[in-house]
């Protein structure tokens, strides 16, 4: 068996659209008898419209930089969690307070506040139609499990400085991924390659062949754990750590089917 395992951001959805090569690719791949799905930071409910929207269909979703792993009919297999002790602590740093926005992620809905000028989560739950949750600061011991906090930079070099502060200092509970300009923070050991084995594992698909894609600095682990690949785009400190660097995910699902 063969797993397509691909992020979304900058590797599948390119230049504000999922081309038609892609499209083609993944189909190809699918009838070939090879599972194909999206790797992701963002949530399921931001994720999927858009799959939907461009044709694209999947075997499964591990979403939240690998917090939270879903079937194909968009059943959750298995979710982490973020003590929210710590995300009350995490939200007071000084450098977490300069994002333009604070999204928790939950299994079915994200929640909200801390949002100013720069940030695209209503945008993009207006666009895509998912569902928001207003809150304040004091709601955050009373929400649901939460297995991921974004926030977000107008510059990635201030993402990365924010992730590093985290890291050091809440390391034992989080982990801060820096994702261009946004910053992913998931429970301690979390990340892509940890979700994709948890996927392999509650599949049954152990010994299953990963051809996983990437362009970010959060997709390193499952590159790096995989041998994955990389596209055109990625900035050169991707592509050195890729095994080969394809034009888009269909010509890499094409070149090895």
């Amino acid at each position: 068996m063969k797993i397509g395992a691909s992020d979304y951001d900058g590797t599948l959805f390119r230049q504000n659209k999922i081309s038609a090569e892609d499209v083609a690719g993944v189909k190809a791949w699918r009838q070939a008898g090879y599972k194909f799905g999206v790797v992701s930071g963002r949530d399921y409910g931001m994720l999927m419209p858009q799959l939907k929207y461009y044709g694209i269909e999947s075997d499964y979703a591990v979403c939240n930089n690998g917090g939270i792993i879903f079937r194909a009919d968009g059943t959750p297999l298995w979710q982490g969690s973020i003590p929210l002790s710590v995300l009350t602590e995490i939200v007071r740093e000084p450098g977490v307070r300069r994002s333009f926005h604070f999204a928790f992620s939950a299994v079915d809905r994200t929640y909200l506040y801390h949002e100013s000028e720069g940030s695209w989560i209503k945008r993009e739950a207006r666009e895509w139609n998912f569902p928001i949750v207003k809150i304040t600061e004091s709601d955050i011991m009373g929400l649901p499990q939460i297995h991921q906090f974004c926030l977000g930079y107008h510059k990635p070099a201030e993402a990365d400085t924010v992730s590093a502060a985290v890291n050091d200092k809440f390391g034992r509970w989080v982990h801060a991924y820096p994702n261009g300009c946004s910053v992913d923070i998931t429970p301690a050991g979390v990340s892509k390659s940890q979700g994709i084995n948890k996927l392999l594992e509650l599949m049954g698909w152990q010994g299953a062949e990963v051809y996983a894609i990437g362009d970010e600095t959060n997709d390193l682990p499952m590159l790096d754990t995989f041998s994955g690949f990389t596209v055109a785009t990625a900035r050169q400190a991707i592509q050195d750590r890729a095994r080969a660097v394809y034009s888009s995910v269909g010509d890499m699902l094409l070149s090895n089917i």
